[in-house]
């Protein structure tokens, strides 16, 4: 038997309480529905209100024709339940009246029914200008983009580099090596592009050159394993907000730095889940709602731990779960929220 397979069922017996549906109306600001130009939405309707989940915040809406025909049908079957967020394409930056071309197309993407732009980690990854040289996050040719975002007054929502463990050596001490065995292609390191703390320090540089900007830092901005940095980053920038899609597992560990963390900076933290898997999230209730302990996660290759609730007070959750989008994601029906 190797660790993969050792799954031992813990005999604590414990206060249990298995929530399948959010205590309160939400808001999910990190998801991907990419097939959602075409097709009845009623499925995803019927798995959504299974959750209580209100509205989804559709991040792949890409740009031009294939953000148009999502925000489309979105508004013929279902208008007031989804959010669609442009994307940029990055092909041919560097190029004479790249950035232009870039912000004219976020002006139109908006005015099809956008309401946010979202960066996926290409930028600072895998995005190269027409010279092959790796673009940075903060490089000065996309800063009318953050700035026309800031004038539209929607925000960006942004995904920087990966969890750092997967710049640091795959050995017995790394605690995402389990993940790096089972998916070999996100192991990188101090060359692959860049080190991870570059990276970072990129995105960094970039909301503080463009306060007039709301930003959502994706993952907690993978500071979720030290809360202690990321509440010293939430001082520095005010208009950086955070959510936390796939990183609920270092929450969960830790309830008590975590708690005092949701109480801090309550006005300032969104619900995300990033992938759509309605069965997993069970475990985003549990470790927000209950006081429950020593519970297990969904993904062993994330987190061979256990969780443990955070307990949170009703008026938090109703910050976390939806209050907090409203203040600032635009055109979202708040009567769903009475």
């Amino acid at each position: 038997m190797d660790f993969e397979q050792y799954d031992p069922v813990s005999t604590l017996v414990v206060p249990e309480h298995k929530l399948t549906k959010a205590k309160f109306p939400f808001i999910d600001v990190h998801n991907h529905q990419r097939s959602l130009g075409s097709g009845n939405l009623s499925g995803l309707l019927k798995d959504m209100d299974a959750l209580n989940m209100k509205v989804m915040v559709n991040l792949s809406g890409g740009y031009g024709s294939g953000l148009k025909s999502q925000t489309d049908n979105v508004k013929a079957h279902a208008p007031d339940r989804f959010i669609v967020f442009a994307n940029i394409n990055f092909s041919g930056i560097g190029e004479e009246g790249w950035t232009q071309k870039a912000v004219q197309q976020l002006e139109t993407d908006v005015q099809n029914g956008a309401n946010g732009l979202k960066v996926f980690k290409n930028l600072g990854l895998s995005v190269r200008d027409n010279t092959g040289k790796r673009v940075a996050v903060d490089d000065p040719r996309l800063d009318a983009i953050w700035e026309k975002c800031g004038q539209l007054k929607i925000p960006v929502l942004i995904h920087a580099a990966d969890p750092k463990p997967f710049w640091l050596p795959q050995d017995d001490h790394n605690e995402r090596w389990l993940e790096l065995k089972t998916h070999p292609g996100r192991k990188r390191g101090p060359d692959n592009p860049a080190p991870w703390e570059q990276i970072i320090e990129e995105e960094h540089r970039m909301f503080k050159k463009h306060p007039r900007t709301t930003f959502i830092n994706a993952h907690f901005g993978w500071y979720a394993n030290d809360l202690a940095h990321l509440a010293k980053l939430m001082d520095e920038i005010p208009h950086m907000y955070v959510e936390f899609g796939a990183v609920i597992a270092e929450l969960g560990r830790q309830p008590v730095m975590a708690r005092q963390f949701f109480e801090k900076y309550q006005n300032r933290i969104l619900f995300g889940k990033d992938s759509w898997q309605p069965d997993e999230y069970s475990t985003y209730f549990r470790v927000l709602e209950t006081g429950d302990e020593y519970f297990p996660y969904h993904k062993k290759y994330h987190a061979f731990w256990r969780m443990y609730g955070m307990n949170l007070p009703d008026e938090i959750l109703k910050k976390v779960y939806y209050k907090n989008a409203l203040k600032i994601i635009p055109n979202i029906d708040k009567s769903l929220f009475e």
